[in-house]
């Protein structure tokens, strides 16, 4: 699921990474724009590894500020308060607001490493554990529960059945963190930890002061990754079945950094922080840039490289920009990146026209039209033309291009996979026609089903050769997908767009319309004015993939405490189940090792481990220098 794409604002070029103690560091490449700005904005001052020698974390805080002041002046921190973040916790570093001149004058300090901007992050957005053959009574460790998952997300909604923590003990005693609660969010035994980070910005209508999920991502990836049991759960009766977790006994510890304005780079560092300080033993974040950057160009890089220092693995989300190559987001060698792949069940959701014939397509829908038929009408035929859009964009039922009263009360077929903008211009429902055909889609927030290109021209045509077009629209019924597990076309696909010897994505797990739970606040299909809730829900994405793999980790690891995060690594790719691209010729590049097997992980039989001076070595052949040393 995509949300907020990802901005860089400001004009440096920064390749960054101290690592500290260690043989080399990476050489810093910072460029000045030629505009000059006095426009203050975030920026983050990293500073590698915390002090070898004992210095007090309190300490750290004044040393910050005395930084600022002595690029900005007094009278300008009087004036503002210009320090967002320090962190001191696990790395060193600290977001302030800057000029660009500031910025720059910032980097020739001693012990910074390197300056840039903050920018947004965007999301990668039951039967899928059966289907990997993870049932409900394979064997467990009887240390599962001292596991501590840590989940960087939109925070989680405490209440849902999958999070009680009836049966549970008090919190290991290895556990360092705390429960920021506000606004009736209470911590338990299951969830043992909560925080959230918004870096000072004013709070967007609609966002929740707490670590309370009201979006529903974060609820969703936490609750597939470590969820208990609920029996008969489903989406208005869709999937029924039990949902669960890979980890049902683990602990977990929410690190809230998703709002309604987006996802912060500042505040992902600000989580990783405290995450790896708190004690946690994996990391799952389903999130990432939009394309591809440089090593090091993010915060989930650094925040994951001081995790594996710690002995903490970090799964991440290969991206959701396939079928196109070079498009993984997540590529790392310390990461572990997961794209997504299906499972065996499908959605089959029926149209039928006014002659009599039915069309089969996707898109889990649970609206209920009783058989009733309504006009029928191609988005192309219209045009919002007071905005100034013609058929050539109103086709493609984009928000604001169709004309409300040729929509209104009718059912509109689109060209594409959006049907927003009929919703938004009050359609009853809507149909899409795809080439290639879609091989996912979630719900919408109406009455929809995708099609291929020849059934929607057998469509369009029924509406240009008949007086009077009508259709009607079926609630979907649950059918199998013989050709699962394949990578469906969201997913990114590699090869590594910065060292192509190094596959990435890593591994594949299930991603595709995963039942999970989800906030009975927010709107099912993630639009505004979608009346619908649940408290468990359809999504799809590499965001859903990963807290699988999550979960696998941490089964490994409950098997396994001392095994490093490369050895986890090891043992999830080496064990994993092939795949074939004959389905997505492309997705060669999209799969890694093939598709994750939960069973066989703990017992790979050989690990190839590797420890933080390997990566060193690694990043040292990239060609980055010791001169900053």
């Amino acid at each position: 699921m995509d949300l907020v794409p990802w901005s860089r604002k400001g004009s440096f070029l920064v390749v960054w990474f101290l690592l500290l103690s260690l043989t080399c560091t990476l050489l810093v490449d910072v460029t000045h724009s030629a505009a000059h700005s006095d426009t203050r904005k975030v920026y983050i001052v990293y500073m590698g590894d915390k002090p070898k020698l004992d210095i007090p974390t309190t300490t750290t805080l004044p040393l910050h500020v005395n930084m600022i002041q002595n690029v900005v002046g007094n009278s300008n921190i009087e004036q503002e308060p210009l320090l967002l973040y320090s962190y001191k916790r696990s790395f060193n570093g600290f977001a302030a607001k800057l000029t660009e001149e500031e910025a720059q004058k910032m980097t020739g300090m001693a012990g910074v490493v390197s300056v840039f901007p903050s920018g947004k992050q965007k999301l990668h957005t039951t039967r899928s554990w059966n289907f990997i053959g993870f049932h409900e009574n394979v064997k467990r460790s009887t240390v599962e529960s001292d596991i501590i998952i840590g989940m960087i997300d939109f925070g989680v909604w405490p209440e849902s059945a999958s999070f009680s923590d009836a049966g549970f003990g008090p919190p290991p005693k290895k556990w360092k963190g705390t429960c920021q609660g506000s606004s009736n969010f209470t911590c338990n035994n299951k969830i043992i930890g909560a925080r959230y980070y918004h870096n000072g910005r004013p709070f967007v209508e609609g966002d929740i002061k707490s670590p309370r999920d009201s979006d529903g991502h974060g609820t969703h990836t936490t609750s597939t990754a470590a969820g208990n049991l609920v029996s008969k759960a489903s989406l208005f009766g869709l999937g029924s079945g039990t949902a669960r977790g890979g980890v049902p006994s683990a602990r977990i510890a929410v690190y809230k950094v998703g709002w309604l304005d987006g996802i912060s780079d500042d505040d992902i560092l600000a989580a990783f922080d405290d995450a790896i300080a708190d004690g946690v033993d994996i990391l799952s974040v389903s999130l990432g840039p939009a394309s591809p950057d440089d090593y090091f160009r993010t915060p989930v890089t650094i925040g994951a490289f001081h995790a594996l220092r710690k002995g903490i693995l970090t799964s991440t989300s290969a991206g959701n920009e396939g079928p196109h190559l070079k498009t993984v987001t997540s590529f790392a060698p310390w990461c572990l990146s997961v794209a997504a792949t299906t499972i065996d069940r499908k959605f089959v959701t029926k149209v039928q026209l006014g002659n009599q014939k039915i069309y089969e397509g996707i898109v889990p829908n649970t609206f209920d039209l009783k058989d009733k038929f309504y006009p029928l009408i191609f988005a192309g035929d219209a045009p919002n033309r007071k905005a100034g859009y013609d058929e050539s964009t109103s086709k493609k039922c984009y928000p604001g291009t169709l004309d409300h009263n040729l929509v209104k009360g009718k059912i509109v077929l689109c060209d594409g996979t959006t049907g927003y903008g009929a919703y938004f211009a009050g359609a009853v429902g809507v149909i899409l026609q795809s080439r290639p055909v879609a091989d996912v889609l979630d719900p919408l927030p109406m009455p929809a089903s995708c099609l291929g290109l020849d059934s929607g021209n057998s469509i369009y045509y029924y509406i240009n050769s008949t007086r009077n077009p009508t259709a009607t629209i079926f609630k979907s019924t649950e059918g199998i997908d013989t050709l699962s597990p394949y990578v469906p076309s969201f997913s990114s696909r590699g090869p590594n767009p910065v060292t192509p010897n190094i596959l990435k994505p890593d591994i594949a797990a299930p991603g595709a319309s995963i039942l999970a739970a989800f906030p009975p606040i927010a709107p099912v299909s993630f639009v505004p004015g979608d009346n619908r809730v649940a408290s468990y829900n359809f999504v799809s994405g590499t965001s859903m993939a990963c807290p699988h793999a999550t979960g696998v980790a941490a089964y490994v690891k409950s098997f396994h405490p001392n095994w490093s995060p490369a050895a986890i690594q090891s043992a999830l790719i080496t064990t994993a189940k092939s795949l074939s691209p004959n389905l997505n010729p492309e997705a060669e590049f999209a799969y890694g090792a093939g598709q994750i097997d939960p069973v066989r992980a703990p017992y790979p039989g050989l690990v190839y481990d590797a420890t933080e001076l390997d990566y060193i070595e690694f990043l040292c052949a990239q060609g980055y220098s010791t001169k900053l040393l």
